[in-house]
């Protein structure tokens, strides 16, 4: 079978690079520290920003997975020169480069979030996010190299930990039938992106040509609130009723002065407030990935979580 590289180990990366093994794929993971080898995949630790190293590691690829992203306090600093990097890569193997993009650069919008709104954003992790799927996109418009995005709303599901807003703020609570916290309007509909459907995506738009070159969002299932999805979450668990705090804007201005993470959510907290509704009817109606019945996301996920407990304590 095929050799495919994927650049990241988060909650995406493990989930396609696990997904491809299973397809019985040659699977090499670059992280900057390495692991130790699983079953069918192999890791190498390495700066992924040393264009000429991640080549070499790149070398007979068929595709480049880019689920790699830098600290969050430091993507504006960071992005540039690894999206550059994993480009030059792409365009040195002939490796089709699939990107794991996000809905920042859109910004705040009225109405459904689709592929063919403008990235508008005025934030600086907005900016950014976008000009680095349009300097994919401006080098495969150029014959360069071969680029598709993948954006997806927030993750949810089982290996999503702090990066995840329905999880390790939320489930270790949930789970012990503790009042959660949210970030905005606890009643604002919202998007989840189930995570192994993210990987799904990812590997099928690598092998279909009429995909590339373009953007696409990640099939998923109908928007719910934030409070509904804890309620959900709690019924599976028989921890219910939790209780769902909102976290007001003053609280979250104090709380980011002790948190870095709260204080670089301020530029995305738009999402929250409103509602934030992704439509992936582009994608289903061309390729055949569909989102996970929701049942099934729930279940998997308080699984998973309360196995993480078990096991942590």
């Amino acid at each position: 079978m095929s050799l495919h590289v994927v650049l990241g180990h988060g909650p995406a990366g493990a989930a396609t690079a696990r997904l491809l093994a299973d397809k019985g794929h040659s699977v090499r993971v670059i992280t900057r520290s390495g692991r130790s080898p699983e079953p069918g995949i192999e890791h190498i630790a390495l700066d992924a920003t040393n264009s000429r190293r991640l080549t070499e590691a790149a070398r007979g690829a068929v595709a480049i997975y880019h689920c790699a992203a830098p600290p969050y306090h430091r993507w504006a600093s960071d992005w540039p020169p690894l999206a550059s990097s994993v480009c030059a890569a792409a365009e040195a193997t002939g490796a089709v480069l699939v990107m794991l993009g996000n809905l920042y650069g859109y910004g705040p919008v009225d109405g459904p979030l689709t592929e063919q709104l403008p990235l508008a954003a005025t934030g600086p992790k907005g900016r950014v996010r976008a000009a680095v799927w349009e300097q994919a996109r401006d080098l495969h418009e150029q014959g360069r190299i071969k680029a598709v995005e993948v954006r997806a709303s927030d993750f949810f599901g089982p290996g999503v930990t702090d990066g995840g807003h329905l999880a390790a703020r939320v489930m270790p609570r949930l789970l012990r039938g503790k009042p959660v916290s949210a970030l905005g309007d606890p009643d604002a509909p919202h998007s989840w992106t189930y995570v192994p459907d993210v990987a799904r995506a990812l590997v099928e738009v690598a092998g279909e040509e009429r995909a590339w070159g373009r953007a696409w969002h990640v099939p998923t299932e109908p928007a719910l609130s934030v409070r509904e999805m804890v309620n959900r979450l709690a019924a599976e668990a028989g921890t219910g009723p939790v209780e769902v705090r909102g976290l007001p804007s003053a609280v979250l201005g104090v709380a980011s002065v002790f948190s870095p993470l709260l204080r670089e959510l301020k530029e995305v907290r738009y999402q929250f407030d409103r509602p934030f509704v992704v439509d992936s009817s582009a994608y289903e109606a061309e390729f055949t990935v569909r989102a996970t019945p929701l049942d099934e996301q729930i279940k998997a996920t308080v699984d998973w979580w309360r196995e993480r407990s078990a096991t942590t304590g």
